[in-house]
């Protein structure tokens, strides 16, 4: 079980179906939803304001959410928080997706089915209009989305819906092997693909 901890009387709530990582830390504030997934090393520090995962929503390895005294940090449904990133304060609307190491600030809103690019600073205050793509430091508006990559990154969502399934049904500590056995397995997935290597197999 991931590392809880109450803070002045606040507990921390996790719907039975959502997966936490046995490293992931949850500290005071902290609505976990239903169907979420927070990975390995992240950290939801609810000893300020509140934190909330809605239905669906997954939080990737050291993911980091935190924000001012009396505010909140949301992801709404099926919001899709990538490796590294930094949420402080904001809001991802349904079905967005912040990038891997990526930063959003205070009052920032990633508008619905958004994606905000890896490694981008998304500003306070920032409105990241839905179904557009932004990137950058700070983040700047780059495209508008095609229904194409809005699909990709639910199909991508569904998968860490999945996962967390899987989790709960099949992660346990292990001792490693000295050597790989004959004919090693390897993880059942989807089938889900870069979206740069679909693209290219859609144009052959």
């Amino acid at each position: 079980m991931a590392q809880i901890y109450a803070f002045e009387g606040l507990v921390p709530v996790v719907h039975p179906t959502a997966f936490l990582h046995p490293t992931a830390v949850l500290i005071g504030d902290v609505i976990v939803g239903p169907d979420c997934y927070v990975g390995p090393g992240a950290s939801l520090r609810g000893d300020m304001g509140r934190l909330v995962m809605q239905r669906g929503s997954n939080v990737q390895d050291n993911c980091t959410l935190h924000c001012f005294p009396q505010l909140d940090t949301v992801i709404e449904e099926d919001g899709h928080i990538g490796h590294g990133a930094v949420l402080h304060g904001c809001r991802i609307a349904r079905n967005a997706l912040v990038g891997m190491n990526s930063v959003v600030m205070d009052g920032a809103v990633v508008g619905e089915s958004a994606f905000v690019a890896a490694m981008a600073f998304v500003k306070a205050g920032f409105e990241v209009p839905p179904r557009s793509l932004v990137g950058g430091i700070p983040a700047k508006v780059l495209r508008t989305l095609s229904d194409e990559e809005i699909a990709w990154k639910s199909e991508g969502t569904r998968e860490y819906q999945d996962l967390a399934v899987r989790c709960r049904q099949s992660l346990t500590p292990a001792v490693p092997l000295s050597e790989p056995e004959p004919d090693r397995a390897r993880v059942k997935s989807g089938g889900l693909a870069p979206l740069q290597q679909t693209r290219k197999a859609g144009a052959s």
